[in-house]
C-alpha cells in the first residue's frame, strides 16, 4: 500500500493525536479514546488504517518503553480495525458503541494469549481474572466515549481528509 505524502503526514498527525488524547486521559484507569480512533481509522482508511494505528503504538513504545503490553498492542488494535472494517455497514453511533464496549470487556481476555506464552496457563488466567474490574471500566467508558464522540469525531476526520 503506497502512501502519498499527504497520507503520510495525515497518518503521522492522527497517530500522534491518538497518543496525545490518550496521554491527556491517563489519570483515568482504562478510559481512553484509542478504541474510537481505531474504529474511525478503519472506517475511513480501510487497510491503510494500520499506519496511524502503528504510529500510535510506536509513540507508546518510545515514551513508555518496551514491555509485554507492546506485543498485545501490535495485534489488538489491528484486530479491532479489521472487525470495524468488516462491520462498516453499521450506520449508528449506538452500534459502534456496542462494538467498542464488547472490545473493552474482552480486552484482557484478548491479551491473555501473550501471557499464556510467557508464563503458562495459570499466569494467563490469573492475569485476566485480576484485570476484570478494569475490563468492566474499559467496557463502560468505551461505550460512553464512542456513543458521545463518534459522530462529531467522524465529521472532524472527514473535514481533515477533505481539506
Amino acid at each position: 500500500m503506497k502512501l502519498t505524502t499527504r497520507e503520510t503526514v495525515l497518518f503521522g498527525i492522527l497517530g500522534g493525536a491518538t497518543f496525545g488524547l490518550k496521554a491527556c486521559m491517563m489519570m483515568l484507569p482504562n478510559i481512553e479514546p484509542v478504541t474510537l480512533m481505531t474504529i474511525l481509522f478503519a472506517l475511513t482508511f480501510g487497510k491503510k488504517s494500520i499506519y496511524p494505528i502503528y504510529v500510535y503504538v510506536a509513540l507508546e513504545l518510545l515514551f513508555y518503553g518496551m514491555n509485554i503490553w507492546v506485543i498485545n498492542y501490535l495485534y489488538l488494535w489491528p484486530l479491532l480495525a479489521f472487525i470495524a472494517h468488516k462491520l462498516r455497514g453499521i450506520d449508528s453511533a449506538v452500534g459502534w458503541a456496542v462494538l467498542a464496549a464488547v472490545f473493552g470487556l474482552m480486552f484482557g481476555m484478548l491479551c491473555a494469549p501473550v501471557y499464556f506464552i510467557i508464563g503458562g496457563m495459570p499466569f494467563a488466567i490469573s492475569w485476566w481474572i485480576s484485570g476484570i474490574p478494569y475490563d468492566i471500566i474499559h467496557c463502560v467508558s468505551n461505550f460512553a466515549i464512542v456513543l458521545v464522540l463518534y459522530n462529531p469525531a467522524k465529521k472532524l476526520l472527514n473535514r481533515l481528509i477533505e481539506a
